[in-house]
């Protein structure tokens, strides 16, 4: 499998390059199992916004999760938000938003219980994504946000890739760019 070296919060990692479709690859980012990243990723991500400027830390499942989680340890949050999926039984009344994810066929929804909802309505929100890539999931969280009746505080990530590192509304670590089938860098 052909991969691609990236540094990130100054770790050195190969990102396997993966298809998405005939004309796109991506290099897959992946912290799952890698603690050494995660924890990483998350303090220089915490270096990107002022501490004061957000009252919560909001982002979608799944690939995320933990990076949210340890942001939120290391900046001594106790609460966070995750927009699932699909409703589950613990969430009452969910509300959500249509998705559409380059890593995923089709449109999906993003929900979060009413609860959450509540405990978001008038506060500021900050949203993170370990990849910013078309931006869908990022509209879909920001919609979300906005329908809890929340404010968007900022956006980060740990990578913006392709045209998403030419946003001015986000802040990342590092950029990623998309590939064509033989490896090379698309333009």
């Amino acid at each position: 499998m052909q991969t691609y070296p990236i540094t990130v919060a100054g770790l050195k990692r190969e990102l396997p390059i993966c298809k998405v479709t005939d004309d796109l690859y991506i290099g897959a980012f992946i912290c799952f199992g890698d603690a050494e990243l995660t924890v990483a990723c998350a303090r220089e991500l915490l270096k990107l916004v002022p501490a004061g400027s957000y009252d919560y830390l909001f982002t979608a499942e799944a690939k995320s999760i933990p990076l949210i989680h340890e942001m939120a340890r290391q900046s001594g949050a106790s609460k966070y938000f995750i927009a699932r999926k699909v409703p589950k039984a613990y969430m009452p009344d969910p509300i959500y938003v249509e998705d559409q994810s380059i890593t995923t066929a089709g449109s999906q929804r993003l929900y979060l219980g009413r609860d959450d909802a509540e405990l978001i309505r008038g506060k500021r929100v900050l949203l993170m994504d370990d990849v910013i890539s078309t931006g869908g999931s990022l509209l879909a969280m920001e919609a979300l946000v906005e329908k809890a009746g929340g404010t968007v505080a900022g956006r980060v990530a740990a990578l913006a890739e392709g045209d998403a590192q030419n946003r001015t509304d986000i802040r990342y670590l590092a950029p990623l760019p998309v590939f064509n089938a033989d490896g090379t860098v698309k333009k």
